[in-house]
């Protein structure tokens, strides 16, 4: 049977001390050894199969090494599950371990969840989101080093750091993206009015047309839910128009699930994608916008960055170094961080037509 790698092994393959290893390996490198030496270690740690011993992590600095996850309903979302695999990611390059827990969605487990957790002597907690939103903060979360990812304190004076994306930016940059093509008539169907990133989706939209000098059509724009329906129902409505002339010549999805409505929509009426009507959609959702056809442009929503940088700063927290982020100008810069969105060009958008 082979030898298990000690950290010995991996600081003579890296060319670096012990003490080295163990700084880099328990997040403490930055400030204390070279980059280039901690890309070295990391590297031989990888190539040896080398891992800390967690029980002595332990032992000697008081540890458990064990973050606690709590979801609304991440676990079972294909989709919003990205959140929790970027936040193992980092937890486990760290020498640490996740425990989570789903609530389905009941806000009243909340407390009992987050109490479980701590009876485990996690250090530090997480609460993790499907969708942007507001949640009223357990107060558990409050006893030891906690982050909230895709969700922020909705106390007028927030009492945790939340790390969410940046929805305004996001929705000026795909709607940059249709006006640098041509397209002046844009429409934009909008998720419901009464979800969070609904508005801040639309402020950016109409931040492009400030920006680009041009007038922007309020009645192109509708609050029309989130659902594939939602966008055929609106769509029919608006392109079935005897006035072609009257029709936009790009439409602005909230979420990728109307787009494919309003491509639906766009075929039953025999319009072509994009010579006829470019599409944007916003997500970027594994398995439909990548697979439509044409191919949908989209805004990707970074939900493993956020739940890398959530982690990160939650590590941080824990172990006593700076998280880092792309922090908001407008908040307090310990208590929000804001994650870009990435523009994906596919084939859904194209020239205006004359």
């Amino acid at each position: 049977m082979n030898r298990k790698a000690t950290a010995l092994d991996v600081a003579k393959r890296a060319g670096v001390s012990r003490s080295a290893v163990s700084l880099v390996l328990n997040g403490r490198g930055d400030g204390n050894v070279a980059k280039e030496s901690q890309d070295r270690i990391r590297l031989a740690a990888q190539e040896l199969n080398y891992s800390p011993n967690a029980i002595a992590l332990s032992l000697r600095n008081q540890r458990s090494r064990v973050i606690g996850i709590v979801s609304d309903a991440v676990v079972v979302s294909p989709f919003d599950g990205n959140i929790i695999g970027g936040a193992d990611d980092v937890a486990r390059s760290r020498g640490f371990v996740t425990v989570v827990m789903d609530t389905e969605s009941d806000a009243a487990r909340d407390a009992s969840a987050i109490e479980t957790l701590l009876d485990r002597q996690v250090d530090g907690l997480m609460y993790v989101t499907v969708g942007l939103k507001p949640i009223e903060i357990p107060q558990g979360m409050l006893r030891v080093p906690s982050v909230l990812a895709n969700c922020y304190d909705e106390h007028p004076q927030p009492q945790l750091h939340h790390v969410i994306p940046d929805e305004v930016t996001g929705g000026r940059e795909a709607t940059e993206h249709l006006l640098k093509l041509g397209h002046r008539d844009i429409a934009l169907v909008a998720g419901a009015g009464e979800d969070p990133a609904a508005p801040l989706r639309v402020q950016g939209f109409k931040d492009a047309f400030e920006h680009a000098g041009i007038g922007i059509r309020e009645d192109r724009i509708t609050h029309a839910g989130w659902d594939i329906n939602d966008g055929f129902t609106w769509a029919m409505r608006l392109l079935d128009d005897v006035e072609t002339t009257n029709r936009p010549t790009a439409i602005m999805c909230a979420n990728d699930r109307l787009a494919i409505g309003v491509a639906l929509a766009a075929s039953r009426l025999g319009l072509s994608i994009p010579g006829d009507l470019s599409i944007m959609g916003y997500d970027d959702e594994h398995r439909i916008a990548n697979t439509m056809v044409p191919a949908l442009t989209t805004m990707a929503l970074p939900l493993r960055e956020i739940g890398q940088a959530a982690m990160a700063a939650l590590l941080g927290t824990i172990e006593g170094t700076e998280s880092t982020g792309t922090e908001s100008t407008t908040a307090a810069p310990t208590m929000e961080t804001l994650v870009p969105c990435r523009l994906v060009v596919r084939e859904s958008t194209g020239p205006a037509p004359r």
